[in-house]
This record gives C-alpha cells, sequence and structure tokens, in this order.
C-alpha cells in the first residue's frame, strides 16, 4: 500500500472518537507512515506518534476532566490557561520533541497575528500541542518563535493537506463535525464553540475533499463540551471508522 497519513481534525471533546479510529486502524493493521492533527487531533496524533497505543489512549481519555487541563488565567488574551494540558503530555510520554517521534508528526496552528498557518514540526510537542488545542476567547494565546499561536481549526481544522505536504501518498482524514447536529448551548462554553464550528464548517468541506478516505462519525447525540461521554464517544468512533476502514483492507 502506498504511504499512508492520518489527518486527525478538531472538535473539543469529540476528539475522544479518535481513540476508536485508532483502535480500529490498529486492528486492520493499517500502517500509518504520517500523521497530522489539529485541536484535540493534535492531542490524539501526539500520543499515536510516540507509540501510545488505543488501550493506553483509551486509558488517557476516560481520566480526562475538564477541570484537569485548564487553569485560570490572569492573561488578557484569554479566560483560561490549557498549561495542564501541556503537562499532561509531558507526563505521559515525557519532555519530547517532535522530531522524536516514531512516527513523523505535525500539528497546526494560527498564528492569530497574521492569521497564517503554522505547522509544527520541530520544539516541543507539550508545546506544539497547547498551541494547537488553544480556542480563541477560551484559552490563552501560546507563543513559539516568536508567533502567539491559537487553535488549528482557525485555518485547517482537518489537516488533510497539511499530511500530504508530509509525503503521505494516501491519506485517511476523520472528521468529527460532518454530522454534528447543533443545539440550544447550555452554558458560555457551548456558545463559544458552537459559534468556532459555524465559521469553520464551509471550509471544512473544501479541505476534506482532497482526502482518499474520509471518516466521518455520526456524533450528532453527543455534546462537545461533556467529558462524561468520554467512554461512548470512544465506542462510536471504533464503529464508525472500522466500517469505513474496512474498505482499504
Amino acid at each position: 500500500m502506498k504511504n499512508t497519513g492520518l489527518a486527525l481534525g478538531g472538535g473539543a471533546v469529540l476528539g475522544a472518537a479518535h481513540v476508536g479510529t485508532v483502535r480500529a486502524i490498529e486492528e486492520l493493521n493499517i500502517r500509518i507512515h504520517y500523521i497530522a492533527g489539529t485541536s484535540i487531533g493534535a492531542f490524539v496524533a501526539a500520543f499515536y506518534a510516540f507509540g501510545k497505543n488505543w488501550k493506553e489512549l483509551e486509558k488517557i481519555a476516560s481520566v480526562m476532566n475538564w477541570l484537569d487541563i485548564t487553569g485560570i488565567s490572569l492573561s488578557r488574551y484569554g479566560l483560561l490557561s490549557n498549561e495542564k494540558l501541556g503537562d499532561m503530555v509531558i507526563e505521559q510520554i515525557g519532555d519530547k520533541n517532535i522530531e522524536d517521534s516514531e512516527i513523523p508528526l505535525a500539528m497546526v496552528a494560527t498564528d492569530i497575528t497574521t492569521g497564517e498557518k503554522v505547522i509544527l514540526k520541530k520544539g516541543s510537542v507539550a508545546q506544539a500541542v497547547r498551541a494547537s488545542t488553544c480556542i480563541p476567547g477560551i484559552f490563552m494565546p501560546v507563543e513559539i518563535d516568536g508567533q502567539m499561536l491559537v487553535d488549528g481549526g482557525v485555518v485547517e481544522n482537518v489537516p488533510v493537506n497539511t499530511v500530504k505536504e508530509m509525503g503521505a501518498e494516501y491519506v485517511i482524514g476523520v472528521d468529527l463535525n460532518a454530522k454534528y447536529s447543533y443545539e440550544k448551548p447550555d452554558n458560555i462554553l457551548d456558545v463559544i464553540l458552537n459559534s468556532f464550528n459555524f465559521l469553520m464548517l464551509q471550509s471544512d468541506k473544501l479541505q476534506t475533499d482532497n482526502a482518499d478516505l474520509l471518516i466521518k462519525p455520526d456524533l450528532s447525540s453527543f455534546n462537545r463540551s461533556d467529558t462524561d461521554q468520554v467512554d461512548e464517544l470512544m465506542k462510536k468512533g471504533y464503529e464508525d471508522s472500522i466500517n469505513v476502514l474496512k474498505k482499504i483492507t
């Protein structure tokens, strides 16, 4: 089979479904040669690229809590800090650099000064994950090499083109938003997340057209900010992914 790339998209708590996709990939013995992630997709991609299997990912996702990965920020640029998310990455894989990954890895962030896409392929894994998952208005931007970075979903929510540029000849994309149903927000977090995702919907469709195989798990019954649904999200991600991935095996 051609060199295969995996592009994991953003979607806040819905990202637990990515663990199910990884499980399906492992069970079907599909070799991933390159991996790119945006936002929560970057979080999962980083662990997978550094050798964490789906069972280890499941364990990490199951114990995650919104309060565990955020802290109050005193910055004028954001309500919260996601520094604890970086600490969790270091706790699980060590204080590693992206270029040391077992599978070539890239994470997408956005330069909030210029609006340009920033592809992070070297330097601190923890800092890159923090930058890629930095939802504007919620989290304080992360500074890397003099650039103020926020969530990569602003520019490329499903990093299909990024993983192609890395050298992938066949790209599997995972779009968590394709079949998501929006409901009346329950809180300020839902308001911000819904607004953010409405802005990305049109570009998502254009970007994912370049994927050779697109996995679109039906997550319409889930809430993107409720961590109590993580186990069911992983199960749903697996069920919807394995049915699609069987087509290429």
